[in-house]
């Protein structure tokens, strides 16, 4: 990864550096069958906030308003899941002193980090994880929209800023493209971003354990459990999919209960460990 200098002073500015293009590998590990629904997600909230739901000033530079109006019950859902995941980050950063670390697995286009910027709670660092093609397009717009540009610039305390087609990095955040099914690749990049595993560490996945296997979350949690000294897990999953909706996690995950009771047979809660979990 090549260091980035911006043309301009760096709390002003991005300068466009050119992206590296993706590896074949990188693009088959792109699952059309999650992109849709991160997709989906974001145009979901967007609407939310166009009519008042909550107040999200950088969503707009992420996804265009749809058309289409959403029903009054996906915006009162949408408005529970953000509200209630918001509050528990806000929780640990409170408990925390903002002395650690969050790592959001499969972010989407999510904008916690500008929210959490403007209410003066951000961790030490805040890590965004998804496939290389979503990053790509977060990339896209970081660099074309100060709102998104200018508090990464103001909080980075290096002249050069860590930046390719698929990674960013400065000193309070991180972008990063990697599969979650792939825990060497996504630990050596987490690393190479300056993940503490010393510092007390919120991991956040929204609508993300129930697109892996059984096999494939369970590794993921394993690797959190043994790889963090204090950790918390915060997990948003859907259980009761419409019938066309394909979730190879969802047998596994039919009631809470088994789910809680899958992540205890893994040994992921230790005496300095918590898991919080919400269903829907």
């Amino acid at each position: 990864m090549q260091p980035f200098a911006p043309s301009m002073p760096m709390a002003t500015s991005l300068r466009r550096p050119s992206f590296t293009a993706c590896s074949s590998s990188l693009l088959d590990a792109d699952d059309e069958g999650v992109r849709g629904p991160c997709e989906d997600a974001t145009l979901c909230k967007r609407f939310a906030v166009s009519i008042g739901y909550w107040q999200d000033p950088c969503i707009p530079h992420l996804v265009r308003l749809s058309k289409a109006r959403k029903a009054p019950e996906i915006n009162r859902g949408y408005f529970a899941h953000v509200h209630s995941v918001s509050q528990l980050i806000k929780a640990f950063l409170r408990k925390t002193g903002c002395s650690c670390q969050i790592l959001n697995l499969g972010a989407g286009m999510d904008t916690t980090f500008w929210r959490l910027k403007d209410e003066d709670l951000l961790p030490s660092k805040y890590f965004e994880i998804d496939f290389p093609m979503i990053v790509m397009r977060n990339l896209h717009s970081i660099k074309l929209k100060p709102l998104l540009s200018k508090p990464i610039l103001d909080l980075h305390s290096e002249d050069t800023l860590q930046m390719d087609g698929h990674t960013l990095d400065s000193t309070r955040y991180a972008i990063i493209g990697a599969d979650l099914r792939d825990i060497p690749e996504l630990e050596e990049k987490l690393k190479k971003c300056n993940m503490n595993t010393q510092l007390p560490t919120l991991l956040v996945a929204e609508c993300v354990l129930v697109y892996m296997t059984p096999e494939q979350s369970a590794n993921l949690l394993k690797w959190a459990a043994n790889s963090f000294e204090t950790a918390m897990l915060i997990n948003y999953k859907q259980v009761r999919g419409s019938r066309r909706s394909v979730k190879p996690g969802i047998p596994e995950f039919l009631t809470s209960c088994r789910l809680v009771a899958r992540v205890f047979g893994n040994s992921c809660l230790g005496s300095q460990e918590s898991f919080l979990e919400f269903s829907f």
